[in-house]
């Protein structure tokens, strides 16, 4: 199935799915979040290749996840790339991911960053819970039911 069948289909999961699901996408996002801005530091931080990065960047902006803001660099106007509203909404998707990856795919003998809350300094991870009453849930803990219109 094309990107363009997955990112028409009439579901909230398969759609953010053609956005999000090759791999260099999300490895983009992640250096986002970490600060990084320019063509120049994705590509050596990441290793990518220029085809490649420009490709990723260009579909992240045209979905409004990112936009490009201009500044001076060498007398010339460049731009760098910013997380738009819709793109900072995707931190809890990628704090998911990389807590399932803590758990379930991190190497013992390898040691990753950790992340701290800057006012406590507490952990921090991704979390379930019902708007209600703020219980955290499982997958067992949810009933589907279908939409009315």
């Amino acid at each position: 199935m094309s990107y363009a069948s997955f990112a028409s289909l009439p579901c909230t999961l398969g759609r953010p799915a053609a956005l999000l699901g090759e791999r260099w996408t999300l490895l983009l996002l992640r250096q986002i979040f970490l600060g990084t801005r320019r063509f120049e530091d994705f590509q050596s931080s990441m290793e990518i290749s220029r085809s490649v990065l420009t490709d990723r960047l260009n579909v992240l902006l045209q979905e409004g996840v990112l936009k490009r803001v201009p500044y001076q660099a060498d007398g010339r106007t460049r731009h760098e790339y910013r997380l738009t509203e819709k793109g900072r909404d995707l931190y809890p998707v990628l704090m998911a991911l990389r807590t399932w990856g803590e758990k379930w795919m991190a190497p013992d003998e390898e040691e990753s960053f950790h992340l701290h809350h800057r006012d406590c300094g507490g952990d921090v991870r991704a979390k379930v819970e019902c708007t209600e009453c703020a219980t955290e849930l499982t997958a067992r803990d949810v009933v589907v039911t279908p939409r009315t219109q």
